[in-house]
């Protein structure tokens, strides 16, 4: 089981995933100081974000404490550390990260096939480096940690590169506080997997052959979620598969001209919009 400290890094995590969602628009362009051209930006970008991730991690997550080490987490199964919503959370949040930072380097001129592979390739070199540096900390060097932000950016790439994707799939985050959290009045929501949910969504409007205009503005779920894993005082856990047909908030703003507010949902689950059928595993 994780040591309290592991919260801290995930808080690292989702703190990189907060910000490239939020420069994940269109219109959203960063420029770095000096008169660098665009391979010298993506250089200096990684570079210093790498660099912050090191400085971090030997000043709060214990690096360089611990002689190299591997520490196996396993995936999804009941005795895990979170039955696998912290797997699903590094895989969001790479593909978070590769997508705004494709958006960012199609900004600086990249066409979208380069910016989309270089995006990819920052967000997974960058969190396998946090991952070399839990090797030598108290956390271990999660191999599943590597795969699951190997196929967060993957999808990342996928979905930049390719709009015709994009306009049918999204990868999505529901979350809204659990009674744990409110309970404990805690205000870390960076880790409360127990008010999260990881979703894939089929969008109807993508596809072209769907004529009616209503039926346009439904959607397919498919997601997983776990309960009980930080604050069940009744030692009950629960992991969850469910199956869904929701509303596209993401269409309906756009239909309302709320262009750039609409994009926000096409990476955020509104909670209550979809009518689910699960499977609780036991």
């Amino acid at each position: 089981m994780r040591r309290p400290l592991r919260n801290v890094k995930s808080k690292g995590l989702f703190f990189l995933a907060f910000f490239s969602m939020v420069f994940s628009g269109e219109s959203f362009a960063l420029d770095l100081p000096g008169n660098l051209d665009k391979e010298e930006k993506v250089i200096a970008l990684n570079v210093a974000v790498a660099s912050a991730t090191f400085l971090w991690g030997f000043a709060y997550w214990n690096y360089g404490k611990y002689k190299p080490h591997f520490k196996a987490e396993g995936w999804f199964a009941k005795d895990t550390y979170r039955g696998g919503a912290d797997k699903l959370g590094h895989l969001y949040a790479s593909y978070l990260f590769a997508t705004g930072l494709s958006h960012v380097y199609s900004s600086w001129g990249y066409d979208r096939a380069d910016a989309a592979r270089l995006g990819a390739l920052s967000s997974f070199g960058l969190q396998a480096l946090m991952e070399v540096g839990d090797s030598i900390s108290s956390y271990g060097f999660s191999y599943e940690d590597v795969v699951a932000n190997g196929v967060g950016s993957s999808i990342g790439y996928l979905l930049y590169r390719y709009p015709d994707i994009s306009r049918k799939i999204d990868l999505r985050l529901e979350y809204f506080p659990s009674e744990g959290l409110i309970e404990k009045k805690k205000s870390d929501f960076t880790t409360d997997y127990d008010g999260m949910k990881f979703l894939v969504a089929i969008k109807s409007d993508g596809f072209d052959f769907i004529k009616d205009k209503y039926l346009k503005y439904t959607e397919l779920h498919v997601g997983y979620y776990t309960r009980g894993y930080k604050w069940a005082t009744d030692g009950k856990r629960s992991r969850t598969i469910y199956f869904a047909v929701g509303l596209n908030v993401s269409k309906i703003f756009e239909s309302l001209s709320f262009n750039k507010t609409a994009k926000f949902f096409n990476y955020y689950q509104v909670p209550y919009t979809y009518l689910p059928i699960s499977h609780d595993f036991k």
